[in-house]
């Protein structure tokens, strides 16, 4: 997975500011139940915020973990909130060259 682009990310996080929270991850920490809540969150939105109701502390730490055990980008943490990013799956026509993406403008 190639990283992100500068100009990627700050368009990343801007359209995430409009955004609620779509996850909320609580006492049960980053389980695999967590893991797949979020790759489905992912896999239907691209772009998926996360609020850190307990762990607090270690919200920067955790996040890290959960984009390394998803498979995904951690665009930012801000607050409370962490922001992920999944590209969605080349297309036939994007493999071939043609670029289409609506997120990574």
């Amino acid at each position: 997975m190639e990283p992100l682009t500068p100009s990627q990310k700050r368009a990343l996080k801007s359209r995430a500011q409009r955004m609620e929270a779509t996850l909320k991850l609580g006492r049960q920490g980053a389980s695999e139940a967590f893991c797949c809540q979020l790759k489905e969150a992912l896999s239907q939105h691209q772009l998926v915020k996360v609020r850190f109701v307990e762990f607090k502390d270690e919200r920067k730490s955790m996040a890290r973990h959960l984009a390394d055990s998803v498979g995904c980008h951690l665009v930012t943490v801000v607050g409370h909130v962490a922001v992920f990013f999944q590209p969605a799956p080349l297309s036939d026509a994007q493999a071939s060259g043609e670029e289409s993406s609506e997120l990574m403008a």
